[in-house]
């Protein structure tokens, strides 16, 4: 690999696709791109609640059991990049901030480069490693040979995951989320549709993995097109330098370790239990997490938007990273709480409605430990996102290597005294831990913000009161009132309470606003 010369003085000062780096963290761009990314996430959501009963009927909960093992092995093979895509999405964000358009073209290409040979790495070791998964899962005898299969349709899929996810970060970087929304919709929506079309031809797992990796690929063609599309001086060459490829991997180094141990401590309890118990049981857990793994739409739409604003705003404006860190937390707490209250309340009955009584039985119990757990967990992705945006990811790390081994013994101790839902208590508690955590240590970093060791404090713990309310054995229309009456009374409260009166004024704007829009 050929290392690029040092750019020249006299190198372009403006990117094509780039816009002014003030732009890229004013208010009006952060909150729209929010919105965007939502979108992105939570239009899947819908097509996902129709397709799970299509599946659970004509495949059965085993094979619906492997199906969600395989989404979270995809969805955990996209963070499987060493770090780099979030670096690159770090490093491209600063260098909007400091003005050094003629960094970005070495840049991506160095990244992209490196991924594309991870990738291939991964995908031949997870080929390699997949007879030793199957034998060590309690998968039924006859489905055996099936899930191999499927396996290997997996690591296939490992490059195209890994590329597409380098790519986006690209578009990050540069706040284009209303392009990479237009590609994530149809591509969310074909993981389940995908699997529902190929049922009138096959009833097979292998056939239903083959197409998810051919949706992969479409997918990945169509993020690099993008990129170009929206850097064109991305079609020259693709060169590595050296000294960014050093920089690149020394930040994602530790940004690898949350990426690997992060999203393991999510998807290892679905391998506990499937050798625990049974494959069956798998469905009965990760069917209703992944439902309500979706409520993270609403502070990973945030935080994706954040993370390369905090990266440009630490360089040029500490005013503007503490008005966005606080405005963040205000933000995911008033969007989440409501919507999990309602959850807790209600999850019985709803588990019942959709998937029948045997879900509503074995489910509800740990749908609401989980609904806890997203909650708090949402809030805690804003000092997650705000130690890596400063340059500390070797913190997130490491906090992670600490409660991976301590998680991993509860989870065992609590799987084998209370089942399934001794796993959503496990998970419950890890998060927890890790969540105060992140707050103390990002406090530390950004001592200005106030909100961390003043309000945030009591708004959990009236939270928390209020789940126990809901989540408790009374009649249904006690348990509607009671929800009715808190959100109404939290939302006096957040109005009055946790925004400034600039902050009410300006919301006031925006509604009048949306309101003339709208008529």
């Amino acid at each position: 690999m050929n290392s690029l010369p040092s750019p020249s003085p006299n190198a372009p000062v403006e990117a094509s696709g780039t816009s002014r780096p003030e732009h890229l963290t004013s208010g009006r761009l952060l909150a729209g791109n929010t919105l965007w990314n939502m979108v992105g996430i939570g239009a899947p959501l819908l097509i996902g609640i129709f397709c799970l009963p299509l599946l659970k009927k004509f495949l059965g909960t085993d094979k619906l059991g492997l199906i969600t093992l395989a989404w979270a092995v995809i969805g955990y093979f996209g963070l499987f990049d060493f770090g780099l895509s979030r670096a690159l999405t770090k490093f491209l964000a600063e260098r909007l901030g400091q003005k050094k358009f003629h960094e970005i073209q070495p840049l991506v290409s160095t990244s992209m480069v490196l991924l594309a040979l991870l990738g291939g790495t991964g995908a031949l070791f997870t080929f390699l490693l997949s007879p030793w998964i199957i034998q060590h899962l309690n998968i039924p005898a006859n489905l055996q040979e099936e899930s191999l299969h499927s396996f290997y349709w997996l690591s296939a899929s490992l490059p195209l995951v890994i590329m597409t996810t380098g790519a986006r970060g690209v578009l990050e970087a540069l706040q284009k989320f209303r392009l990479a929304t237009a590609i994530r919709i149809p591509m969310g929506m074909f993981t389940y549709l995908g699997p529902v079309l190929v049922l009138p031809f096959s009833r097979s797992v292998a056939v239903i993995f083959a197409v998810l990796v051919v949706g992969r690929a479409i997918a990945c063609v169509i993020h690099i097109w993008a990129c170009l599309r929206v850097l064109p001086e991305l079609k020259l060459v693709p060169t590595v330098n050296k000294s960014l490829a050093g920089s690149l991997l020394r930040f994602g180094g530790w940004m690898s370790v949350s990426n690997v141990v992060g999203p393991l401590m999510v998807t290892f309890d679905r391998f506990v239990i499937a050798a625990m118990i049974s494959v069956a049981a798998v469905a009965y857990y990760a069917v209703p997490f992944d439902v309500i793994f979706k409520l993270t739409l609403v502070p990973a739409s945030l935080v994706a938007v954040l993370f390369p604003a905090f990266s440009t705003a630490a360089s040029a404006d500490r005013g503007r990273l503490v008005f966005l860190y606080e405005s963040g937390i205000k933000y995911i707490f008033i969007s989440l709480f409501p919507v999990t209250l309602a959850l807790i309340a209600f999850a019985p009955e709803g588990l019942n409605l959709w998937l029948g009584k045997d879900f509503a039985l074995n489910s509800a119990p740990v749908a609401r430990w989980l609904l806890v757990a997203i909650f708090v967990n949402g809030l805690a992705q804003i000092p997650f996102a705000h130690l890596q945006s400063e340059g500390r990811p070797d913190i997130t790390a490491k906090l992670h290597l600490i409660e991976l081994p301590f998680y991993a013994v509860i989870l065992f101790v609590l799987v084998r005294k209370f089942g399934i839902q001794g796993v959503a208590v496990a998970w419950l508690m890890r998060v927890a831990t890790d969540t105060v955590l992140l707050f103390a240590i990002s406090h530390r970093l950004l001592p200005e913000n106030r909100i961390v060791f003043g309000k945030l404090p009591l708004m959990l713990a009236g939270a928390l009161a209020a789940f126990v309310i809901a989540g408790s054995a009374v009649p249904f229309v006690v348990r509607a009132l009671v929800v009715g009456g808190t959100v109404v009374l939290a939302g006096v409260a957040a109005w009055r309470w946790m925004f400034s009166p600039r902050e009410r004024r300006s919301l006031q704007s925006l509604f009048r606003r949306a309101g003339i829009e709208a008529g």
